[in-house]
């Protein structure tokens, strides 16, 4: 574990260094290295110079909170509360509560083809008949955050054969 935080910070430093201009140099005085190789380890995967570093440590301050129905705290939260929350936290914007609602949420646009880091991704479920019935938010290389009913907030790959079946569409922020 210790040489995989080691290994983040090695790769984060570099990949900085090999980018530095004067505009990320003064951009660069504000970012915290530390908490950004601590949210790595969690969420699994390194974050870069050019991710969006504020969701990424938003959504890494939220793995392992179990999952409560109903729920929108650190507490206990479902899959509409976590993106309502992360979503208000990083983007100062205000989701519908329930997932269907946010699935159609007229400010956000539906996207086709690539996804982007902070895309809603909406699921439907084995009894939801092809309608919304899940919601979580596109990260980065295949990889999103969302509450399991089972495991609390996790970060899975879109490339599970479920979540490919069960995907029905994503949307992008204003």
């Amino acid at each position: 574990m210790k040489h995989r935080t080691l290994l983040h910070t090695f790769i984060l430093l570099i990949t900085i260094i090999a980018t530095s201009s004067c505009r990320t140099q003064q951009s660069a005085s504000h970012i915290d290295y530390r908490a950004l190789v601590r949210a790595a380890d969690k969420l699994g995967f390194d974050i870069e110079e050019h991710d969006d570093h504020a969701l990424m440590l938003e959504s890494a301050s939220w793995i392992g909170t179990p999952y409560q129905y109903g729920g929108n705290t650190r507490h206990g939260v479902d899959c509409s509360g976590l993106t309502c929350a992360i979503y208000q936290n990083v983007y100062r914007l205000r989701l519908p509560r329930r997932s269907v609602d946010q699935h159609n949420h007229s400010l956000c646009t539906p996207v086709s083809g690539h996804l982007k880091q902070g895309d809603l991704l909406f699921f439907s479920s084995q009894n939801s008949n092809g309608r919304c019935a899940h919601v979580g938010i596109y990260l980065k290389n295949n990889s999103f955050i969302h509450a399991s009913s089972t495991r609390g907030v996790v970060v899975d790959n879109l490339t599970g054969r479920y979540w490919q079946k069960h995907l029905i569409g994503a949307k992008r922020r204003p």
